[in-house]
Parts: structure tokens; sequence; C-alpha cells
């Protein structure tokens, strides 16, 4: 995907996984997996719920137990995986590195968001009207933070990476005129697909 910069680990926890396939992953400690399940989503109870129902058969029934752990978040489960997302960076060019205090950045994932970073090629760096974007990003998010008090989430596997940027942009737009209470039901959604596409990485 091109050039954004996915969400890694939630923040605090190592940047590499220990757990690599699903059998080592259905042997691992449950300390182990729960961590490794943490880059994921960051709510420590839907780690848990996935952890404690191990051995999975298969990753078909890994997935099917993460979607429905990500249907049933609490909003407070909700909000502590929201406030673990962040990711510097959009299409074609790096964010400079906020300083303190300065708003968390979107986080944007494609197909090859691994839990743990990456960054995918596609877009060219110094594609025409980058910079204008990245401005009217950071301003977006911004207005998007103050707003509902918590990063952008926003799963980009299946959109072209030409488009990304401008659907990410339209998506931060139409979603500041969210109630409330819309947008954590968007933000939930959201957030669900991409833990289901990190885990799915995850285990490949």
């Amino acid at each position: 995907m091109s050039h954004f910069t996915s969400p890694g680990p939630a923040r605090g926890l190592p940047e590499e996984s220990t757990v690599s396939g699903l059998d080592h992953f259905n042997a691992q400690p449950p300390d182990a997996a729960e961590e490794a399940l943490i880059a994921c989503c960051g709510s420590r109870r839907w780690a848990r719920r996935l952890t404690g129902h191990r051995p999975y058969p298969d990753a078909a029934a890994l997935l099917a137990a993460a979607d429905e752990a990500s249907y049933d978040l609490t909003p407070a489960d909700l909000a502590e995986a929201l406030a673990r997302e962040s990711a510097p960076g959009l299409p074609g060019l790096p964010l400079p590195r906020a300083r303190s205090g300065e708003e968390r950045q979107p986080a944007l994932a494609g197909p090859r968001d691994a839990c743990g970073g990456g960054q995918p090629g596609g877009v060219p760096v110094r594609r025409p009207g980058v910079l204008a974007a990245h401005t009217a990003l950071r301003a977006a998010h911004a207005a998007y933070e103050s707003r509902f008090g918590h990063a952008f989430v926003i799963c980009l596997d299946g959109v072209d990476p030409a488009e990304s940027l401008d659907h990410v942009l339209a998506g931060l737009r139409t979603r500041l005129g969210h109630e409330p209470e819309k947008e954590r039901v968007v933000a939930a959604e959201e957030l669900r697909r991409l833990s289901r596409g990190r885990l799915a990485r995850l285990m490949a």
C-alpha cells in the first residue's frame, strides 16, 4: 500500500512479536500470546479472550473468534484500543515527528500492515500535491482528535494505492460530521477490520 506507515504495535510493547504462525501461537505461553495479540488490537480483554480460547484448529477459526471478540468490545475496551493507535506517515511523504503535546496521526493500514509497521511502496515520493495533502491530513486529523478524543482509524485493505490518500481525507471529512455515538460505531468497525488484517498477517 502506498507509503502509508501502518500502525505499529501498541506503544510500550516490543517491536517484534514472539509468535509466528498458528501452530506456534497455539503453543505459546499465555503471556507471550497475549502480548502478540495486543499488537493487533490494543484491548487487553480482547487479547486475553483470544488467548484463553486456544488452541484454534485453523486460521479461519481464529479470525472468526477475533471478529466475535471485536463485536463484544465494551466502550472502555474500545477506548483502550483506540488510545494505542497511532501512525506517523502518509503516502509519499513521511510526516515530521510530532513534538510533545502535538496531535497523534491517523492510524492507517493496508494489505502489508503486519502488526508492527512497514512502509509498502507504490506512490512517488515527489508526487505533485503531496505536501498540500500532508497539510490537509494533519489539519483534518487534529480536528478529528479534538472532536472525538482519539486517533482516526481506517482500514485501507482493498483500496487502490493511487486512491489511498483521497480515501483517507474523504473519510476524515465525512466522519468529522458524525455525532460521537455514530462515530464510535464506525471507529469500532474500522478497528475490527484493522485487527483482523493484522492478525491474519501475523498468523501467515
